[in-house]
């Protein structure tokens, strides 16, 4: 599987917090709740990718109902970051190493509820994304994937060098994150199609990223990751070190705005 550090997750965090899409998030805790009260005892939400934690940071302020949380990691550091966090947080939090690669066992569903991810479904393949759907409808499990990266995104001001930054990273999104081949912009379309085929009902919308000209750690990450995939996908050198330059600097004096798309669906069964 494909790593992110903590640092990136961190700087990440707010601008997630921000794009996150109120609807799409309130449609499927409307869902949970029906749900919760014909358990009559806490939900079990599992999050897969967890990282450090940040969807269930983001989800629970908004929680009418109790819950605790099964996070799906395989990296050991992000592990031990989410169960500090957690324990910080006062939440109830079960840290699980798992490999998602397979898709998801029978064990790592036992005693769910509900299933949960965040900047996930673009790193995985077609094949993976169906899989899911079909478990998901099989079991009869509420999924809310947020954060998948659209293929839109943006710089202002503009620089005639950003088309060429932009189409490095749809390339560089569609290699193997350890998944098969990844869907990245055109996940979010696949996994819209591929849940209404497995029955389930979608809502979904926009989850746009504005990075503010404060964040400096976060847009300086963001640039210098796009400039290594500008790199990594053949794109001249020279220009590439020109660009990223322009750019740290508009981004230290406070000049630079970026977007970025993203969306967020649910996908829920028949209630």
């Amino acid at each position: 599987m494909s790593g992110f550090s903590g640092d990136w997750l961190s700087a990440r965090e707010p601008a997630d917090l921000r794009a996150r899409n109120a609807e799409v998030r309130e449609a499927f805790l409307g869902h949970l709740e029906t749900r919760a009260r014909k358990k009559g005892d806490a939900l079990v939400i599992l999050d897969l990718g967890a990282g450090t934690g940040a969807t269930m940071r983001a989800l629970h302020p908004h929680l009418r109902f109790p819950t605790s949380w099964r996070l799906a990691e395989h990296d050991p550091a992000l592990m031990a970051l989410a169960a500090e966090m957690a324990e910080r947080d006062g939440l109830a939090a079960e840290i699980v190493a798992a490999d998602l690669a397979p898709g998801l066992s029978a064990g790592l569903l036992d005693g769910i509820d509900a299933v949960t991810t965040s900047a996930f479904l673009d790193l995985v393949s077609a094949g993976w994304i169906d899989g899911l759907a079909e478990t998901l409808a099989g079991r009869g499990l509420p999924f809310l994937a947020m954060l998948t990266y659209d293929g839109r995104q943006s710089l202002e001001p503009a620089h005639p060098f950003d088309e060429t930054v932009r189409a490095a990273m749809r390339s560089h999104q569609g290699t193997d994150k350890g998944f098969g081949p990844a869907l990245g912009p055109d996940a979010h379309a696949h996994a819209l199609a591929s849940f209404r085929k497995a029955g389930l009902q979608v809502t979904d919308g926009a989850a746009d990223w504005e990075a503010l000209p404060a964040e400096t750690a976060f847009q300086s990450m963001l640039v210098e990751g796009w400039a290594q995939a500008a790199r990594e996908t053949g794109a001249d050198g020279d220009e590439v070190a020109a660009w990223l330059t322009l750019r740290l600097e508009q981004i230290r004096a406070g000049e630079l705005v970026t977007r970025v798309g993203h969306h967020d669906l649910a996908a829920l069964p028949a209630s």
